[in-house]
């Protein structure tokens, strides 16, 4: 193993891996921390971890076991995932368990950059923009979980770490590799602009032989060359099972993309508030899902009123965890039934389904959208989408993806 990740959620996991793959490397993702040892030749190993919400002090231990891990493989070069919306609460987790991994791998100046030019994050003056809108602006302002209120990575990176807070600019970006690496100097978290894959193709090659990377999928595009790795498309044999998406991010284009597969599509929409009184019944769900004739729709999805409200009235984490807990049994009940294609929308959903199916290992194959591959688990053809991710048809268009060979 050359490259090892660390990915602070299972959507995350799945950009980056199809990231390293795309670029040519040998790649699997983990869910969680493995117990045995990866294949020989396996050149990237991502381990998805469910850390991003965790309290601090689990979120640290469990990247540093993933780190010791990812070690004894053999990488030589560790990426701290996060995502592209550098999602975090003003106590971390990013700066946190960022801090951690400088402490085990001695690492000094460490570039930090969440860029993701095809999917419409950029970093410019230190600031993140998502879809040519400040972060602050861009909907995620509103998130229930991690609401970003401020665009200044500088700020928020400042005040979850206490180390120092450095910045490489634009201008230096486009001089290119050498110009960055000149930069990386001193024992500080450098927050990178970039605006183009151009830019990170060159931050890539300036972080040869950097022991630490902290970023978005984007940060990977230029790593493999280092290894010698060329593109390539992964590839990817045709499941023809019945489906089922499954939706539980909040985000604009999640609510979108739900209403436009509804209006085609057999839909129920799980209530948080019934999710935690009175609970669902599990049997019923699968029997409505299995009695369709179509691939059908259950989401949790709701505008940012109605989400306020549930968690007013019941807290964040419960109602979180009540539909985050319908999905991981709903999952492995229709599995087992011979549901072969689950699609799935929002990392914390994502992860419920994961962990649900009791997968330990997925396979990576072609992307679906951006940052989106189709994976394997078990004989189970699985899309796990972070939220913003994908156009306004992809449950559709990815649902019949899954039964073409690539």
């Amino acid at each position: 193993m050359k490259i090892g990740v660390i990915a602070d959620d299972f959507t995350g996991a799945s950009d980056i891996a199809l990231t390293l793959a795309e670029a040519g490397m040998s790649v699997a993702q983990f869910i969680g921390v493995p117990s045995s040892s990866a294949d020989l030749d396996l050149g990237a190993g991502v381990v998805a971890l469910k850390s991003r919400t965790a309290p601090v002090d689990d979120a640290v231990a469990h990247s540093l076991a993933a780190c010791d891990w990812l070690l004894a493989e053999g990488a030589t070069q560790i990426v701290l995932k996060v995502c592209s919306t550098f999602d975090s609460t003003a106590r971390g987790n990013i700066g946190p368990v960022l801090d951690a991994l400088v402490e085990k791998l001695g690492a000094e100046a460490v570039i930090v950059c969440p860029a993701f030019p095809e999917n419409g994050r950029s970093v410019y003056m230190g600031h993140l923009f998502v879809g040519g809108r400040l972060l602050s602006e861009s909907g995620m302002e509103n998130h229930p979980l991690t609401p970003m209120t401020d665009p200044d990575l500088r700020r928020v990176l400042g005040a979850q770490t206490t180390r120092d807070i450095g910045h490489i600019d634009a201008m230096t970006v486009l001089n290119g590799a050498d110009a960055i690496r000149a930069e990386l100097a001193g024992n500080r978290h450098l927050i990178t602009d970039a605006i183009s894959d151009r830019d990170l193709f060159e931050i890539g090659k300036a972080a040869d032989g950097a022991k630490l990377l902290c970023g978005g999928s984007g940060i990977a595009q230029g790593l493999p060359a280092n290894f010698g790795m060329a593109p390539k498309v992964p590839s990817w044999a045709a499941v023809k099972g019945q489906g089922v998406v499954f939706s539980g991010s909040c985000s604009r284009a999640t609510r979108e993309q739900v209403a436009r597969f509804a209006a085609i599509a057999p839909s129920r929409q799980i209530d948080a508030d019934h999710a935690v009184v009175d609970g669902y019944d599990l049997d019923e769900l699968v029997d409505w899902v299995l009695a369709q004739d179509a691939p059908p729709l259950i989401y949790s999805s709701a505008d940012p009123e109605t989400v306020r409200a549930t968690q007013d009235k019941h807290g964040t984490n419960r109602a979180a965890e009540a539909i985050e807990g319908l999905f991981a049994r709903l999952a492995p009940a229709l599995v087992a039934k011979g549901v072969q294609r689950v699609v799935v929308a929002g990392g914390e959903t994502s992860g419920a389904v994961v962990t649900g199916l009791d997968a330990d290992i997925l396979t990576i194959g072609p992307r679906a959208a951006a940052g989106v591959p189709l994976v394997t688990s078990n004989g189970t053809a699985l899309a796990l989408k972070s939220g913003n991710f994908g156009g306004p048809d992809f449950f559709a268009e990815t649902l019949n993806l899954m039964e073409t060979s690539a």
